[in-house]
């Protein structure tokens, strides 16, 4: 079962250059597949293209509503260099928080906008037994909301859980977020086999204190992918798991895809 993790960052660069992180990921052929930042606007519909071209199923929750832009000439680089400090510039969102100064003067100038939801989804080609949404608490200093989709599926005679997520990052309060992330998949059956997917924004000894006892499907930096340097994208395993074909890809994204082949241990 092929899975993949992937923060495709709406299919646009920090500047707001379309880029081939769509085209990549469904290059990859999941079979289970968890997407963070996933656009779904008013002309284009990022879920519906994976769900169709795939002939996947699943689910997308939105975390925001904003604009992405849709023709903006760039500079060199992936991003601007000072992107963490003056703010995004391929995507804005004003639900929370007030754009930067920066932010707000570069909207007035881009060439176009398109308005729509920004989230995370879960699809698969593995039937789905049972499916839900889990809302996480709203951080005071996060942009945009969190959740959870927590699915049961079956391949083949066996079941296991899927849980897809996109957290927020530690200088928002995440680990905070990941105690209530603790507490939905503590409820799970641990009879069952689970995966979590997803873009934590967290490093995987920082993840031990609050997740113990979930190990690593791939170990691979991730984050920036031009030059990575952390790993932040997990694929997090409880149960009888086995990992093969391990590897980490650069999709044109600002992370790097996890990509693993995972059985179900017959024994």
């Amino acid at each position: 079962m092929r899975t993949v993790t992937f923060n495709i960052h709406a299919g646009v660069d920090g500047y707001g250059r379309v880029t081939g992180a769509l085209d990549e990921l469904i290059d990859l052929r999941p079979d289970l597949v968890f997407v963070q930042e996933l656009w779904r606007g008013d002309t284009l519909d990022q879920f519906a293209i994976i769900r169709d071209k795939l002939n996947l199923q699943g689910d997308y929750v939105s975390l925001g509503e904003g604009e992405r832009v849709t023709a903006q000439p760039g500079g060199r680089g992936w991003q601007h260099p000072l992107a963490l400090l003056h703010g995004e510039e391929g995507l804005f969102f004003e639900g929370y928080r007030e754009l930067k100064p920066r932010q707000a003067e570069r909207r007035q100038k881009v060439q176009g906008l398109e308005n729509g939801s920004w989230g995370v989804a879960l699809l698969t080609n593995r039937p789905i037994l049972s499916l839900r949404i889990e809302p996480l608490t709203q951080l005071p200093r996060d942009k945009v909301r969190r959740a959870l989709i927590v699915a049961k599926l079956r391949d083949e005679d066996r079941e296991f859980y899927a849980v897809a997520l996109h957290g927020a990052h530690l200088s928002h309060g995440s680990l905070r977020q990941y105690r209530e992330v603790a507490a939905h998949v503590t409820a799970l059956s641990d009879e069952l086999p689970t995966v979590i997917g997803g873009d934590f924004n967290c490093w995987r000894p920082l993840l031990r204190t609050v997740l113990p006892g979930w190990r690593s499907g791939v170990r691979r930096k991730t984050w920036p992918a031009w030059r990575p340097h952390s790993q932040i994208d997990h694929l997090l395993l409880r149960g009888d798991w086995i990992v093969d074909n391990a590897r980490s890809f650069n999709g044109t994204s600002d992370h790097r895809a996890l990509v693993a082949d995972l059985h179900l241990n017959d024994a």
